[in-house]
């Protein structure tokens, strides 16, 4: 599977109605509570580093990389560094925006309250990042596209292992002769 990717940014004195386009299409929880929402960044082994530092880490190679950075700048960075891979979550004082990988656009200002340790459990769950056993929270399913998405992944997954086992079974490389990688 592709490589995904989160990018928490920590903005507190940005006001997430004025930022506009950078936030196109995001999901925006104005009832957070963000208080030790760094320090459950830190916990899933977030990379933390400056707006500029932001695509730089993001080229670093591995199954998933998470960049916790802060300032009123690395939003735009955040942006201008993610792909369709990348899971963009913006906490601040008056709410948290949730953009990009498996966030439903369409979702606009979601009621629920929420606290630093659902959004750390929902940007885990989305990213594919460990979870401790210590962990308290619930994921955020109001902001995601499809709330079954590791059902559907975990499915996908079984069915190109049994096409692959019938593959193998017939003892017929067929579909994998055609091309030059096998």
């Amino acid at each position: 599977m592709a490589e995904k990717k989160a990018i928490l940014v920590l903005a507190d004195g940005l006001d997430l109605a004025s930022a506009g386009d950078l936030l196109k299409k995001a999901a925006i929880l104005p009832n957070a509570n963000i208080e030790g929402l760094a320090a459950a960044a830190e916990k899933l082994n977030a990379v933390k580093t400056d707006p500029a530092g932001i695509a730089a880490v993001l080229e670093t190679p591995g199954d998933t990389v998470f960049v916790l950075t802060e300032g009123e700048g690395a939003l735009a960075a955040a942006v201008e560094a993610a792909d369709r891979r990348t899971l963009i979550v913006t906490a601040t004082a008056k709410g948290v925006a949730f953009q990009g990988l498996a966030i439903n656009g369409k979702a606009g200002s979601v009621d629920r309250t929420v606290n630093a340790q659902d959004i750390a459990v929902t940007i885990a769950t989305i990213a594919d990042l460990p979870i401790c056993e210590c962990c308290t929270g619930g994921i955020i399913y109001q902001v995601m596209k499809n709330p079954n998405l590791k059902l559907d992944e975990i499915k996908k997954l079984k069915e190109a292992i049994a096409r692959m086992e019938s593959v193998i079974q017939r003892d017929n490389r067929e579909p994998w002769d055609k091309h030059d990688c096998a």
